[in-house]
């Protein structure tokens, strides 16, 4: 997941973030908050500099057009009670990329956090494998709901690891593992990935989630990611319980 940067021109504290929950913490229930997230530190500083455009809507997270929040803490994607009994949501960090990279998951069950998982560090990774590696644990998760007869959903937020297992492993499969254009990378990861997929496709719903958009499940992962890297983690653990989710929520993003 790439790393994001948050202008806040009008909130409690204007300046220029790195993590959406402390964007968040200044523009909650902010009459007016104008705020704007950006790719890069030096744009989003540019944009500070230069002050609010006149126009225009800013909009993140469960904010609405006034800038007012629906709710002070993410929550659940709406399906996790309506539709799927076992929700988990994967999600990948890398800082800087390449560099060091870790994997967190985070698991529902019947719409109520079940367990949070991370590891997989990486000195030398990229945000890429970090992602893949993230789908692979939420699918070997997802596995063993469907064996145990739960209607499943997987959520990922990186487009790139989504497109490699869904759509592109399979053309490049029947070209003898080559696409035109040069090599497939993550090659191996990606084969490991693929080989667990077909073996259940048709049996789950694989999903796109929007990143740092205010659902806890995706908030969640990305923060165990982030404890993966902290941690230097390399195999990949269950947190303790109980957890704690403010505690959780209020680390930095990734």
């Amino acid at each position: 997941m790439a790393k994001k940067y948050y202008v806040v021109w009008k909130g409690r504290q204007p300046s220029v973030f790195n993590s959406w929950l402390a964007c968040q913490r200044s523009v909650d229930k902010f009459p007016g908050a104008r705020f704007k997230s950006f790719l890069t530190l030096a744009e989003a500083e540019a944009a500070f500099d230069k002050g609010a455009p006149a126009s225009g809507r800013y909009v993140s997270g469960n904010y609405t057009g006034a800038g007012q929040v629906t709710h002070k803490h993410p929550k659940p994607a709406e399906p996790s009670t309506a539709e799927f009994q076992l929700q988990v949501y994967c999600d990948g960090a890398c800082e800087p990329n390449p560099g060091e990279a870790g994997s967190g998951v985070a698991v529902y069950r019947e719409g109520k956090l079940n367990g949070l998982w991370y590891g997989l560090y990486n000195p030398q990774g990229t945000n890429n494998i970090a992602e893949l590696n993230a789908l692979h644990q939420a699918l070997l998760i997802a596995r063993q709901g469907i064996e145990q007869g739960l209607s499943v959903q997987v959520l990922c937020d990186s487009m790139y690891a989504l497109n490699c297992i869904s759509k592109w492993a399979k053309g490049w499969q029947a070209k003898g593992w080559k696409k035109s254009g040069g090599e497939i990378k993550n090659l191996v990861l990606i084969q490991q990935i693929y080989a667990l997929y077909v073996t259940m496709e048709g049996k789950f719903t694989l999903s796109h989630v929007k990143a740092h958009a205010g659902t806890e499940g995706n908030e969640l992962a990305d923060r165990m990611s982030i404890v993966a890297v902290e941690q230097r983690e390399t195999a990949f653990i269950e947190m303790p319980k109980p957890l704690d989710i403010e505690a959780l929520l209020s680390l930095r993003a990734g």
